[in-house]
């Protein structure tokens, strides 16, 4: 992707304990409330089913946001088929995380421009006030989205707008929408032949999967920009954090990730549980994929801190 070397050199900031609370708010009041919201409604009928319904789309278009919207087509991390390349970009778009090459475009401008002003989603640069913390986490957590100018495919997705397959995925968005938020309506009725059970399904396996999806998605944007370790020195505040590495998929390892963009594997260490990499890793071993990039151990204690 093209680089501005024109864009001033980063420099490292000293996070104020206070962004860091107000971040730490941010992200778990609404979890709390999701939870709150499970526990009034379980004597309603919620169960074992919309529970699998619920983890169930949320796997499906995490890894289609993680392994097929972030990792194939954003960073060519490895190489796969027509097929496969397919269902990777209509199950990142049932995430409704945005059309296909909007958020490749947006995430390469990330990369380009990390925490510097152009970043589209840094929480960074936003003022050093208490509002300005609060302000930080919000536009890093969501508010980009609405205030985030259009990216520009000229610039950022030259590659996917010459495939064609690539923009009808584009293009067709709302239709991927709709069928991740009405399948599991669809599979909630028909498994308890009711509409009750059809209502439920559309509720949790799509509402709240959309919501539990997005939030921890953008929370990657913000906690892990805010929150963790940094064992390379990637001249930005990308950090590394468990919990995120967990719920997200493997992109919690996010200071591992911007030290190697390209890289199909972000849990670097035997530890660091990355769901994503075992998801690319079984579509290699099923000859699905293949020529995964992951940097060599030299590569590695090469860009680490000193």
């Amino acid at each position: 992707m093209p680089i501005n070397t024109d864009e001033p050199a980063y420099e490292p900031r000293r996070i104020s304990m206070g962004l860091r609370i107000a971040n730490l708010v941010a992200i778990l009041v609404p979890f709390a409330g999701l939870i709150a919201g499970g526990i009034l409604i379980w004597p309603f009928g919620f169960g074992w089913l919309y529970i699998a319904l619920l983890i169930g789309g949320y796997l499906t278009t995490g890894i289609g946001i993680t392994a097929g919207f972030h990792r194939f087509f954003t960073h060519k991390s490895f190489e796969t088929n027509r097929v496969v390349v397919f269902i990777l970009g209509v199950m990142g778009s049932m995430a409704v995380e945005g059309p296909l090459l909007n958020w490749v475009a947006t995430h390469r401008c990330h990369h380009q421009h990390s925490d510097c002003e152009e970043d589209p989603h840094s929480p960074h640069a936003h003022g050093n006030g208490l509002w300005d913390m609060f302000r930080g986490i919000w536009h890093a957590q969501m508010g980009w989205i609405i205030n985030h100018k259009a990216p520009n495919f000229t610039r950022y997705v030259p590659d996917l707008q010459k495939d064609r397959m690539l923009r009808f995925i584009h293009v067709t968005f709302p239709l991927w929408v709709a069928v991740g938020l009405l399948f599991p309506a669809v599979l909630g009725g028909v498994i308890t032949l009711s509409w009750t059970g059809a209502l439920l399904g559309f509720l949790w396996g799509g509402l709240i999967r959309v919501f539990f999806v997005h939030h921890v998605t953008w929370s990657v944007n913000s906690v892990c920009h805010i929150w963790g370790r940094q064992p390379y020195d990637c001249h930005d505040e990308s950090r590394n954090n468990a919990i995120c590495g967990v719920l997200a998929l493997g992109e919690g390892w996010h200071n591992n990730h911007h030290a190697f963009p390209t890289s199909a594997k972000h849990g670097l260490r035997w530890w660091q549980f990355d769901m994503s990499w075992l998801f690319i890793k079984t579509l290699i071993l099923l000859r699905l994929a293949r020529n995964p990039r992951i940097p060599s151990l030299e590569r590695q204690r090469a860009a680490m801190r000193t």
